[in-house]
């Protein structure tokens, strides 16, 4: 496989019935997996392979199983998933959750305690637990990190995002998630997507104190792309104006209670 990393991802060309690789080198991978659908609030799931493990992102909901579990199998036996990482409860990130585990029910779930209490409601429990906040370093066989860090707030108190130490790519969840009808795999101009951001942020995202206490926690990251779970990936040209995006954001309860400042 041709080496991949953040600076091929602007000429990245997609087909829609295969994976998409985002990134490739030294016997690590990542992969865009979908889902397709043309709709505003079209959700991406991504899979990390390094060697034996293999790792999905935000695997999403019910609806899209079928699709996403297609594309796994275009790369891998579905059966050797051997991670979920669940950057919070909603049904769009890990409503299919209890699919993966009756493929292989050995599979980990990476998430928080707060997110954990929740996701046995979709009918599944017992399962292999990883707690990102007691444990926030994961150590793939490859010797490459996924670092997890919180996001309180952004939007449910046991938020939190997941940086890939070799890749150096930002898996966000919902935070810089984008509304567009007009979808493209990377963002070209940051200037024209704010208006994409805003229309999520401004009603999801609970203020601009913990927007600007999460940039605090990861601006000290090296960080190449951003990878969100609604919308268009960010390459390494907008990481800084990203940053200053949440930096600078009025959302939730700045908004609604904009008399009391």
């Amino acid at each position: 496989m041709n080496i991949i990393t953040a600076t091929n991802l602007s000429s990245i060309s997609m087909d829609m019935s295969l994976p998409t690789t985002l990134y490739a080198e030294n016997g690590h991978s990542i992969f865009w997996l979908g889902n397709t659908d043309e709709t505003t609030f079209r959700c991406n799931t991504y899979l990390i392979v390094d060697q034996h493990e293999a790792i999905l992102v935000d695997p999403g909901s019910k609806q899209y199983f079928s699709q996403v579990r297609q594309r796994v199998a275009q790369i891998m036996p579905p059966e050797k998933v051997s991670g979920m990482v669940l950057c919070h409860q909603d049904p769009d990130v890990a409503a299919s959750m209890t699919d993966w585990l009756d493929i292989n029910s050995s599979i980990q779930v990476f998430t928080t305690p707060r997110t954990q209490v929740l996701l046995p409601h979709y009918g599944r429990s017992g399962y292999r637990y990883y707690d990102v906040t007691e444990n926030p370093v994961y150590a793939l066989p490859s010797g490459a990190r996924l670092k997890f860090v919180e996001a309180p707030f952004l939007h449910f108190p046991g938020a939190f995002v997941t940086y890939n130490s070799q890749a150096r790519y930002l898996f966000s969840g919902d935070i810089w998630a984008a509304l567009d009808m007009d979808w493209a795999l990377t963002v070209n101009s940051f200037e024209e997507h704010i208006e994409k951001l805003n229309l999520f942020h401004l009603d999801y995202m609970a203020s601009n104190l913990a927007a600007r206490g999460f940039v605090r926690r990861i601006e000290n990251l090296a960080i190449d792309a951003i990878l969100p779970q609604h919308g268009s990936i960010l390459g390494p040209q907008h990481v800084t104006a990203a940053l200053d995006y949440l930096r600078n954001l009025r959302c939730g309860t700045d908004i609604i209670y904009a008399d009391m400042e």
